[in-house]
């Protein structure tokens, strides 16, 4: 079991990029509000599938709600939205890659939050490698921003900067809140604590979102019920993603999970170079390097 976390995240950060791919494709027909709703709308009820299927077919037992794990559920799902509609905020920004990049920093952040909120620590090897995956990330990040990696160094206290670090802050309180919520569920099977706790997530984030929906802008309710076919693509590769990951960082530190995770950003580029025939930049080159050597050092600790 104990490496069981590494293909599960492989297979989340690839099922992640190909649920942003299906969602670009809603950007047409939705606002942000609706195209970030389908990936809970629509992926709760896959989600509620595979658990009744761990309960009714492997006779797993169904865990019981407890208050730390509705404090952990609760924390995890709101930071995930607010992390989410903080990037969103720097869409209209001018420099949109620097608070993208900085928002990169989510695996050595949520490390942090590990360690406060959970007690766990890293080992120095593991450190390091996270390190410098995340240089790597940055590279790859900046590596088609107008200002370069020079530009980002000195805005690091930009406004677009500063959003992306508390995003970057808000995706590691929830790695970790999701990781917790698991634990506090007792020793009942990791994929059932994973499964549960994905479950509750879901459902509270999308009654949160709807809720948001409906005083904000109740048409584009309709426009994700019409926009069904593709959004519930999204709603399946999301919700497959989402179990990789929970059942990850159920096994495995969040930060850990999360530096792992960061090989979706090689992936993008892969399929950019192999799909859209797109010509891949040094600095990007540099970035994938760097990236994998990082996550080679994270493995070998």
């Amino acid at each position: 079991m104990t490496l069981l976390w590494i293909p599960l995240t492989l297979a989340a950060a690839f099922l992640q990029n190909v649920r942003s791919a299906l969602q670009k494709h809603l950007k047409g027909e939705l606002g942000t509000i609706g195209a970030t709703f389908v990936r809970f709308g629509y992926g709760f009820p896959f989600a509620l599938l595979y658990l009744a299927g761990l309960v009714l077919i492997f006779d797993f037992d169904l865990p019981a709600f407890n208050r730390e794990f509705l404090a952990f559920a609760v924390v995890g799902g709101l930071a995930q939205i607010l992390a989410t509609a903080l990037l969103v905020t720097l869409f209209d920004a001018r420099n949109f890659a620097v608070g993208t990049t900085y928002s990169k920093t989510e695996t050595v952040q949520a490390a942090v939050f590990a360690l406060v909120f959970l007690g766990e620590t890293i080992s120095i090897t593991a450190t390091i490698g996270i390190l410098v995956s995340l240089v790597g990330v940055i590279a790859i990040s900046a590596a088609r921003a107008p200002s370069g990696l020079l530009g980002i160094a000195r805005s690091r206290l930009a406004r677009p900067a500063l959003i992306g670090l508390a995003s970057g802050a808000f995706f590691g309180v929830a790695a970790v809140s999701y990781r917790g919520a698991s634990l506090s569920l007792g020793d009942d099977g990791f994929l059932v604590q994973a499964s549960f706790t994905l479950t509750v997530v879901l459902v509270f984030q999308t009654l949160v979102m709807a809720t948001f929906m409906l005083m904000r802008d109740r048409q584009e309710i309709v426009r994700v019920i019409k926009a069904w076919r593709v959004a519930g693509l999204v709603g399946l590769s999301g919700a497959l993603a989402s179990i990789g990951w929970f059942t990850a960082l159920t096994i495995q530190n969040a930060a850990l999970v999360r530096a792992l995770g960061q090989i979706e950003l090689v992936f993008t580029i892969a399929s950019s170079v192999l799909i859209f025939r797109e010509k891949i930049l040094r600095l990007e080159l540099t970035g994938i390097v760097l990236v994998v050597a990082g996550i080679i050092i994270l493995l070998l600790r």
